[in-house]
């Protein structure tokens, strides 16, 4: 892994920091510039630009931006997402550029910064709006990458300012080569992105529910963490099934026992193919976890399927990975670090057309009202009456399922309703809604929503299924610093381990396996020990099956937001342990920094 220098990422964090100030100030000006808060269209807009108004006021009611009674309109989410994605495109861009992945559009020939100068300058001479080719490769980046960019966002139609799309095109300009061809790069952006957002969140003392949870409980893993927990579960799998054979990629953190077999087990309850096995994270932040998931399992399918590189990683990325993420921003975000490790991947470089990622966001909420919801379901069945009243029943469990979505994110789950034949399922929801999608281009209001319901869907899919593996980073938040909403939530669901909502996670993962899967946690290492958490521990050692524990204790992360964070690494199994069931444990508390914790080979002890 090419990790991202020290004077780099704090380049990076000033840069980034700096970015987000100068896009919501440039993001105001332009909302102010259209009166797209204001209660009745200023008289000087042009046909063009009105039709954009109408768009921005839909978009940023889908946000949750409220519509008042003299008719003006809030500005603070629709303010913030303009901002994120008028930057991201451009940084977007930039990894794209460095990487010699963009292309054109239209022809599918490669592109560097030098080309889109040359049809930025034809493009000017043509339109005579001053244009650049740093906003060429972005509009590009934007083309290439319909998963992460709808082409018909109307945040991206929005123009800044001269003088600010300057400024950001300067702070853009002012990082180095290198940032961008770090593979944690990714990961450190969007922290950075939170982090003045964070502070104001944790200097203000208020409880933390919907608006605060995507800042406060943001944090980049470290990449030892995640590949000491993928090595022990998938590397030891797949040692567990081929002994003898040399392993078809290294892994440096992977144990074994003094007779050779894998310290955390051989994880037998799962499949005995790499390509049927599921992958789960579902707090995936900016998709760290899953990008190290693919560049173990690409070499796995590659020896098991004797295929080439660039077939096993688009069949690695359509059929064993799965993401969640509470964050639409940072679902982004993740879905382009994906991207990028698919387009590099050795022997496989290179753009092209990738498969659909099964990523989703699950803080996504309806912010229709429930009627005007279920009328969805009326576009898109068409004529069938049957099948038009299963829809509306589908989409009034997808209202209700998702109402707390931001608050509860992958917290939600789905159970068994799915079955009833009385309503549609969500995996037959989807289809319908993206026919809708592509039939709805004049109303912009019914088009928010039906972006929202697509979404809904996935997620619900996505949050009903099972998986051989769930691997993550939970979100660090103790119970006096949680909403009410929240602490509700926690006392009927997951009253044992409401302490945290680390902890709650720990059983949400488990829930998340089928039967005998596995879950692979970074968590607080506090719950392993204190008294408040001792019906979740006899449930936990009764039920599951303890596979590996290592303790970190303080300065397990570089970063300095996570100060405080006392940490471990968990394995479990979801099936009672047996009589003679072997936990595997270290003990790397005593380096205080990160990386030395790395060298654990005298700390491992089996008990």
């Amino acid at each position: 892994m090419q990790a991202l220098h020290p004077d780099l990422r704090k380049k990076l964090e000033k840069i980034v920091i700096e970015a987000r100030e100068v896009a919501e100030e440039a993001a105001a000006k332009a909302l102010g510039q259209l009166g797209v808060g204001a209660a009745k269209k200023p008289d000087y807009l042009t046909d063009d630009e009105a039709a954009l108004r109408r768009r921005l006021r839909a978009r940023g009611r889908a946000l949750g931006d409220a519509r008042h009674g003299d008719g003006s309109q809030e500005l603070r989410q629709l303010k913030r997402e303009v901002a994120y994605e008028q930057w991201h495109r451009l940084l977007f861009a930039r990894f794209l550029l460095e990487n010699d992945l963009l292309v054109h559009p239209e022809y599918g020939v490669p592109l560097g910064l030098d080309d889109c100068e040359e049809i930025a300058k034809e493009e000017t001479r043509q339109t005579g709006e001053r244009t650049d080719g740093f906003e060429v490769a972005a509009r590009f980046a934007a083309a290439m990458l319909p998963q992460i960019f709808r082409t018909d966002d109307a945040v991206l139609d929005l123009r800044f300012a001269s003088e600010d799309r300057t400024h950001l095109k300067r702070l853009l300009a002012s990082l180095a080569p290198a940032v961008f061809v770090a593979d944690d790069a990714l990961g450190w952006v969007y922290q950075f992105w939170q982090a003045k957002r964070k502070d104001e969140v944790n200097a203000s003392g208020v409880k933390i529910g919907a608006e605060e949870l995507p800042a406060v409980t943001q944090l980049f893993t470290e990449e030892y963490m995640v590949s000491f927990l993928l090595e022990n579960t998938l590397g030891a799998w797949w040692a567990a099934r081929h002994p003898g054979e040399d392993l078809p990629v290294e892994m440096p953190y992977l144990r074994f026992l003094e007779d050779g077999t894998p310290a955390a087990g051989g994880f037998e309850g799962w499949p005995d193919r790499a390509a049927v096995l599921k992958v789960m994270d579902p707090c995936m932040g900016s998709g760290h976890f899953l990008v190290a998931a693919l560049h173990l399992l690409v070499p796995m399918r590659m020896a098991e399927e004797e295929i080439g590189a660039q077939e096993a990683v688009d069949r690695v990325l359509a059929e064993n990975l799965h993401g969640l993420e509470l964050d639409l921003r940072c679902t982004q975000i993740a879905a382009f670090a994906l991207a990028l490790a698919a387009w590099t991947y050795p022997g496989a470089k290179g753009y092209r057309t990738l498969p659909p990622m099964n990523l989703a966001c699950s803080g996504l909420a309806p912010t229709a009202k429930l009627d005007e919801w279920i009328r969805l379901a009326d576009v898109a069945a068409g004529d069938n009456e049957r099948e038009k009243e299963r829809l509306r029943n589908g989409m009034r469990r997808l209202w209700t399922l998702f109402k707390d979505a931001p608050t509860l994110g992958s917290l939600i789950d789905p159970g068994q309703a799915e079955n009833d034949i009385l309503t549609a399922g969500y995996t037959e929801i989807q289809p319908l809604l993206a026919v809708a999608l592509e039939r709805e281009q004049e109303d912009a209001e019914a088009q928010s929503q039906e972006v929202i319901a697509y979404g809904l869907a996935k997620a619900a899919e996505l949050l009903a299924s099972r998986f051989h593996l769930v691997a993550t980073n939970v979100p660090y938040l103790g119970r006096g610093a949680q909403s009410e909403h929240l602490k509700e939530f926690a006392d009927s669901h997951y009253p044992a381990a409401k302490a945290d909502l680390a902890t709650m996670f720990v059983e949400r993962c488990l829930e998340l396996c089928c039967r005998a899967g596995s879950v692979a946690l970074v968590t607080p290492q506090n719950w392993l020990f204190l008294t408040s958490y001792v019906q979740l521990r006899r449930h936990l050692l009764s039920q599951q099956t303890f596979c590996f524990v290592a303790r970190l204790d303080e300065h397990a992360f570089q970063s300095g937001q996570a100060a405080g964070a006392f940490v471990a690494l968990s394995i479990l199994t979801r099936s009672a342990p047996t009589e003679k069931h072997r936990l595997t444990g270290v003990d790397a508390s005593a380096p205080l920094r990160a990386y030395p914790k790395t060298s654990w080979e005298s700390n491992l002890r089996v008990t």
